[in-house]
């Protein structure tokens, strides 16, 4: 196994969920302050007067240790007086708010208030929290996702909050993106070589890391990186192991295998990925993915305990020659 420890830092790209899963384990593994996380914003959105940020609160709570260990998300031991008190008055309980949740979107929403940039609140935030790596917000500048369904279009977060994603899929826009500019420090990072290895999460591919990708001049910097970009599958035995993106594959005509994620990439960011690691049940698929310049990785990739993240980490670093 490679000692991690003589190696440069590394960047990963992430959603929610899925992507906390093994930037928890990859933290774990690697010497304190090295892992960068790149994390989606086109799920944030404006909420009872307070921004929240769902895929960095999922990152930063999985991180520091204090998310709600059965569902993933949200802080353990939370409790909901704010919201039935709200409930009680009429108001908007659709997306659930916790009590101690709640803190967090209010230091944010008055930090931006004040004038700072999104990038400088999450870096405070994390240090508050105790969290030791780097939390990216993919930009500064608002990006916010549109499902557009069969029936109507939809922000993000009425999809897959209030109507639990049940509406039948047909595609996806982020407002703003054109104009928004990727994280100014992951750039710089990238241009002065600092990362031995970009890994792309187990995330939606649609709605996690497209976002992230589509931002101007980012995939392209990952391709053009000397370090190797790593996909993670988050489609194992035909099934997402947490959220949508299977059903989304099925109603948008992907196919719901690894296959089918590894041809949304080679398709729409060609030349980007390196190494695609697959789950051990999938291990007959390996010797069908033919394309050119990706080496392809059998590993375990479900994460149910500390122990499944740790090891995926150290199979998706071990993949750097020392």
């Amino acid at each position: 196994m490679i000692d991690h420890a003589a190696k440069r830092s590394v960047l990963a790209l992430s959603g929610g969920v899925g992507g906390a899963k093994l930037a928890l384990g990859l933290e774990d593994v690697l010497p304190a302050g090295e892992l960068h996380v790149l994390v989606n914003t086109g799920d944030d959105f404006e909420h009872l007067g307070l921004h929240i940020s769902p895929d960095i609160d999922t990152l930063l709570y999985t991180l520091a240790g204090k998310a709600n260990p059965s569902q993933g998300w949200g802080l353990e031991g939370e409790s909901w007086h704010m919201l039935e008190a709200l409930a009680q008055l009429g108001g908007e309980t659709w997306f659930q708010l916790g009590d101690k949740d709640l803190a967090t979107h209010l230091w944010r929403t008055h930090r931006l208030a004040g004038g700072q940039a999104l990038t400088a609140v999450i870096n405070e935030l994390a240090s508050q929290l105790g969290v030791a790596s780097r939390v990216h917000p993919m930009s500064s500048d608002p990006v916010r996702t549109t499902v557009h369904c069969r029936s109507e279009s939809l922000p993000f977060q009425r999809y897959f909050v209030e109507q639990r994603c049940q509406p039948e899929v047909t595609g996806f826009s982020f407002e703003g993106i054109g104009n928004a500019r990727p994280n100014r420090e992951v750039m710089t990072l990238l241009r002065n070589g600092a990362f031995s290895q970009i890994v792309v999460c187990p995330s939606n591919p649609f709605v996690s890391i497209d976002p992230i990708l589509q931002l101007p001049g980012l995939w392209q910097a990952l391709a053009d990186n000397p370090a190797p970009v790593t996909l993670v599958s988050p489609i194992v035995a035909g099934i997402a192991i947490k959220g949508p993106a299977a059903k989304m594959m099925a109603e948008l005509g992907v196919p719901v295998t690894a296959l089918g994620v590894l041809a949304h990439y080679c398709r729409h960011y060609p030349g980007l990925v390196n190494n695609f690691v697959i789950d051990a049940s999938d291990a007959t698929l390996a010797s069908s993915i033919d394309e050119p310049g990706v080496n392809v990785v059998v590993a375990s990739t479900v994460m149910k305990t500390r122990d499944d993240k740790q090891s995926l980490a150290h199979a998706v670093l071990d993949l750097v020659e020392g």
